[in-house]
């Protein structure tokens, strides 16, 4: 167990590698001079010039590399070019909403993707598994932003049951900020909700037509201690595998949530940065984003070896 631990760790080094030099090569990728560019059309070569020397774009291309790691390795990940604050500082404010909305989204997905899928594997044919592959067709096909107008307009114009936009901290009380998490990762868990469902029903459908399954059956064990012990633990690999790849996948949806029910979070954040293009901002994101996602691809595959211990890497 824990020398495959140990593997799957040392896995991580040489990704996390490519993506620090693909993140610090960003800014040099970038069409024309990023000084220029963020200076604008109307600059003076001397504010060109200011520009260089604070982003250390005066520097060899590898003494600009080895500053930035040297600063990475210490937590620092610059400072913003227009609000000149840290961009730890910048993220460490936008977390909490994007946060709680990934999170509330993805437990919103897992809780209606799961039972459906197992429901309509063991209904196959039936009007149910009909049903529930038409939820996920649909809600995987429209669009993160569609969904969360149709929301807004149904239970915030028309019944004025949540509010239209905003985000409301856990700090200032429970009800407060469910009102205004709830329309927002339920438009965003819809959509991970569909695709976990239909993985679910084809594991377990697949699972259910192997011999061990009928023996089950054959010896009187209810259809619940089937599903569950038998057919929903054996199909749980590809489950999670899907459900790993989902939570990575929020990444993207929460920037267009966010700004559908304007909401102040990472999201935001980037596409601010974007605009402007305030690079160091937008480095700090995505390695940060990076790192979550390897974080996750790292629980998923050292949670295979508890669900099958006969996997190996």
């Amino acid at each position: 167990m824990w020398q495959y631990i140990i593997r799957r760790l040392l896995a991580i080094i040489p990704v996390a590698g490519v993506i620090a030099v693909f993140v610090f090569l960003l800014l040099h990728l970038a069409p024309g001079d990023p000084a220029a560019v963020i200076a604008g059309n109307t600059a003076m070569p001397e504010d060109v010039a200011r520009i260089r020397v604070k982003l250390g774009l005066d520097e060899p291309i590898y003494v600009q590399f080895v500053t930035w790691m040297k600063q990475l390795l210490r937590g620092d990940l610059g400072e913003s070019i227009y609000s000149n604050m840290p961009v730890t500082r910048l993220i460490a404010q936008r977390m909490e909403a994007t946060l709680c909305l990934a999170t509330a989204s993805i437990i919103i997905a897992i809780l209606l993707a799961v039972p459906m899928g197992v429901l309509a594997a063991w209904k196959a044919g039936t009007w149910i598994d009909h049903l529930v592959m038409i939820f996920a067709v649909f809600g995987f096909s429209i669009p993160v932003f569609v969904i969360g107008y149709i929301l807004i307009f149904g239970f915030s114009i028309q019944l004025h049951l949540f509010p239209v936009q905003g985000f409301v901290s856990l700090r200032e009380g429970l009800g407060p900020f469910l009102r205004t998490i709830t329309l927002p990762s339920l438009a965003l868990g819809i959509i991970y909700a569909a695709l976990i469902a239909r993985i679910t029903r084809a594991s377990v459908l697949e699972v259910l037509a192997q011999d061990y399954i009928r023996t089950a059956q054959a010896k009187g064990l209810s259809s619940g201690t089937v599903l569950i012990r038998h057919a929903l633990k054996n199909a749980s690999v590809p489950i999670v595998t899907i459900i790993g790849v989902g939570i990575a996948l929020l990444i993207g949806g929460v920037v267009v949530t966010e700004s559908v029910f304007n909401i102040s979070g990472l999201g935001r954040l980037v596409v601010d940065a974007i605009l402007s293009r305030d690079y160091p901002v937008i480095q700090g994101i995505i390695l940060m984003s990076s790192g979550v996602y390897l974080l996750i691809n790292l629980i998923v595959d050292i949670s295979y070896k508890f669900l099958d211990p006969r996997i190996e890497y």
